[in-house]
């Protein structure tokens, strides 16, 4: 994660060669802003009845929950907008809050038309 957030300050600082350097966001706030993001996906997936953990066997589960992968799609997005030095509001504190609520309705209503689960070898095709 540290690798992530010194690329984001690099790519962010590089993009002030362009012309951006009317947006300035120091380190302390993007980490915060990753934090608020992963707080707020977890809690509204909470809130929408995901289950905090995956169904067991852990390893071999492919049901989403509120660890994974609604924070790391949150992280993920939020790193693509402050690669491109939009921080909107507050440092990036309400996008942050708005990317992890997003995150979690993703994961809730659309990751499974998106990206489906495999078939199981003892159901044969799926009709």
């Amino acid at each position: 994660m540290f690798d992530l957030v010194y690329n984001t300050m690099f790519f962010a600082s590089y993009g002030s060669v362009y012309g951006l350097s009317n947006i300035t966001i120091s380190l302390i706030d993007v980490l915060l802003a990753y934090i608020v993001a992963i707080i707020a996906s977890i809690v509204v997936a909470l809130v929408l009845k995901i289950p905090l953990l995956p169904g067991k066997p852990y390893r071999y589960s492919f049901d989403v929950s509120a660890i994974y992968p609604t924070p790391i799609i949150a992280v993920g997005i939020l790193s693509i907008f402050l690669v491109l030095n939009y921080t909107f509001m507050y440092n990036g504190l309400v996008l942050a809050v708005v990317i992890g609520v997003l995150s979690a309705l993703f994961v809730k209503y659309l990751f499974d038309f998106v990206f489906p689960k495999p078939l199981d070898n003892d159901e044969g095709e799926d009709i």
